[in-house]
């Protein structure tokens, strides 16, 4: 079975390569990437000599590469996505053209040649900001409050109106926040983990108090292939770790970890429009293909900070250049740089 995998130099998708491959069945994989800040070949190292992995550079909203890079794959395994919410914030303008046509270009692309699965990877922020003690499940209604979460509901519903109207074969995931080795330092665990390593402060927007569902992302890359081999076409599954913290607890576990004082912690202006909870109901994933979660979040956490620790050449290579840009935007003039985009801070 060929694998036709976009985004497969990020985070999640480089991960899900690395596993595909290790399964040792027929697999072979097609890594169409557009190398963006967050793409990083590095990433795929340890397979970069395998025989059965192949990487094309390409953008998703090039239908001519696109097809190009696709033909003769059998399963597409849709990644690639403009996917920090802060930077959806600040420039909304490429989230939405990578994450609404980008997906389009690429349903238009693999129907044209008849490829016998895609999986779209969409995002438990597309139910929005959940009240206490619901968690969503797949008939929740789409509620999203960011251009990125936005942006990948719009993508969703292409991806549900080609299922309807073409008879497309196309499957929607949407996972809780991942975690886990290779994850670019701009995403919440990865900046806290990286930062207490040099005791420089962790930014802790608002309140801290902001609750999200963790999921290894190793447990996420097998279920996504439960939903290769076994799901319903037409279908959605959520994927969620059913471990929900919110954001200054899962800090202090971090710190109490890691042996570094709680002092690092430093309360930073919210970002505009933030969710207060995420949750996500799982059990119909766990029902029809029998996935479950398997690394506890208290084993994961220090699976993950191992990993940064031992890897200190890939920290100090992704936190060069645009990433430095990204920082003294993002944390060291926040507020500043939130009154400039949004009217809002103390500027």
């Amino acid at each position: 079975m060929k694998f036709f995998v976009t985004g497969g130099a990020g985070f999640i998708g480089s991960n899900f390569i690395r596993h595909l491959l290790s399964l040792g069945h027929d697999y072979s994989v097609v890594n169409f990437d557009k190398l963006t800040y967050a793409g990083n070949l590095a990433n795929l190292e340890p397979v970069a000599s395998n025989p059965n992995y192949r990487f094309v550079k390409g953008d998703i909203c090039d239908a001519r590469s696109a097809g190009q890079a696709m033909d003769g794959c059998d399963v597409v395994v849709h990644f690639a996505a403009e996917s920090h919410v802060d930077r959806s914030i600040y420039e909304p303008a490429p989230v939405i053209e990578t994450n609404v046509t980008g997906t389009f270009v690429l349903l238009q692309v693999a129907r044209k040649l008849n490829v016998r699965r895609f999986i779209h990877i969409s995002t438990d922020e597309v139910y929005g900001d959940l009240p206490p003690e619901v968690a969503a499940d797949e008939s929740f209604p789409i509620q999203p409050n960011s251009p990125y979460s936005a942006s990948k509901a719009g993508a969703d519903l292409l991806v549900r109106s080609f299922v309807r109207t073409y008879h497309f074969p196309a499957i929607i995931t949407r996972s809780s926040n991942n975690y886990g080795p290779y994850q670019f330092p701009e995403k919440f665990l990865p900046l806290m983990i990286t930062n207490a390593f040099e005791d420089k402060s962790l930014p802790v927007y608002g309140d801290g108090l902001q609750q999200r569902d963790w999921l290894h992302v190793e447990d996420n890359c097998r279920a996504l292939m439960s939903v290769v081999e076994r799901g319903r076409i037409g279908e959605i599954y959520n994927i969620g770790g059913l471990d929900v913290l919110d954001n200054l607890s899962m800090v202090r576990r971090l710190l109490k970890l890691m042996e570094k004082s709680e002092s690092l912690i430093t309360f930073v202006t919210d970002r505009p429009g933030h969710d207060r909870r995420y949750a996500l109901d799982s059990s119909k994933i766990t029902r029809e293909l029998g996935w479950r979660p398997l690394i506890r979040l208290e084993d994961g956490l220090r699976q993950t900070v191992e990993w940064y620790r031992s890897n200190a050449d890939w920290v100090a290579a992704v936190r060069g250049g645009e990433y430095r840009k990204y920082y003294e935007n993002f944390y060291e003039n926040r507020d500043s740089s939130l009154h400039a985009i949004t009217g809002t801070g103390q500027g």
